[in-house]
């Protein structure tokens, strides 16, 4: 069976050694499996669109950022197996894979068992597990303006730093800033194709609990937050608990498609990559999108 192996090399997670443990561990079920290098942004892609088409089987080694790339490149139905080498490797995370990631790659190598899960697109984009407009957005972009030591991006304290001075900044208000159309006016948006959105360190974040690989996408949107607000938001994120039946959030569970309207331009981000700012935004479900391999239950 042939195989490919890609591999992002300035993953925070990722050596040299680390990919040759993983590389063993693919080879040991005699799998013929050619190791790809990505050299830059979106090669990773166009790695994805040549080993799609001659491969039964792609592993991905690296961060969401790597998978969210692949995805984008795939061209053939193949399988893939999610390798988690970043900091926070949310996909493979909440697949319920293994967090080591030679571990992980001597279980999917052994596996014959795959889920089919969907994938979401924003502005045409897929994405694997989330993506949001507003304040998650202008967190993502800030915490990448702080730069990358090694090539690798800044970790949870940074990020927990950096929404406390946006917060701070805004003195804990977050007013309606624009329209989820035919629903009601938000101060962010949160788009989830599963559940948990993201972690931080090792807690989850339970933005969107009602979120499946399964179903469609799921939003969750503050209508508004004042500063004594902020511990119920903070609540419903690491508990999935109150947001959504609260009045208070505009919550949509299992959607095919959605559109917000920004007042102005608004940063937007799929799979914790910046998108740049956006007026309009398109969030659309793409349902049995995706073959990956889990574990032999």
């Amino acid at each position: 069976m042939a195989s490919a192996l890609i591999v992002n090399p300035r993953a925070t997670r990722v050596t040299p050694e680390l990919t040759v443990a993983v590389e063993r561990e693919l080879h040991a079920c005699g799998d013929d499996v050619e190791t790809l290098l990505t050299e830059g942004p979106r090669h990773a892609a166009e790695l994805a669109v040549e080993a799609s088409q001659s491969c039964d089987r792609l592993y991905v080694l690296g961060g969401d950022g790597a998978y969210n790339e692949v995805v984008n490149g795939l061209e053939e139905d193949v399988a893939v197996g999610f390798l988690p080498g970043g900091a926070t490797s949310v996909l493979p995370r909440a697949l319920a894979l293994p967090r080591d990631p030679v571990e992980c790659a001597r279980l999917l190598a052994r596996s014959s068992r795959e889920r089919r899960i969907s994938l979401g697109r924003v502005n045409g984009r897929r994405f694997t597990f989330g993506a949001g407009v507003g304040l998650d957005a202008e967190l993502v972009r800030r915490v990448d303006s702080l730069g990358r030591r090694d090539g690798k991006r800044a970790g949870d304290v940074a990020f927990a730093r950096t929404l406390g001075g946006i917060l701070a900044r805004r003195l804990g208000r977050l007013q309606p800033a624009m329209t989820v159309l035919g629903r009601d006016r938000v101060a962010f948006a949160l788009v989830a194709n599963c559940d948990p959105y993201t972690f931080a360190g090792s807690l989850a974040i339970h933005a969107a609990p009602k979120a499946r690989f399964e179903l469609g996408l799921d939003l969750v949107a503050p209508r508004a937050v004042a500063p004594w607000q902020l511990p119920r938001v903070a609540a419903w994120a690491f508990t999935g608990r109150g947001q959504v039946s609260s009045p208070r959030a505009l919550y949509l569970h299992d959607v095919d498609e959605v559109e917000v309207e920004c007042d102005v331009p608004t940063a937007l981000q799929a799979d914790g990559e910046d998108l740049g700012d956006v007026v309009s935004v398109r969030f659309e479900a793409e349902r049995d999108a995706l073959r990956v391999l889990v574990g032999d239950t």
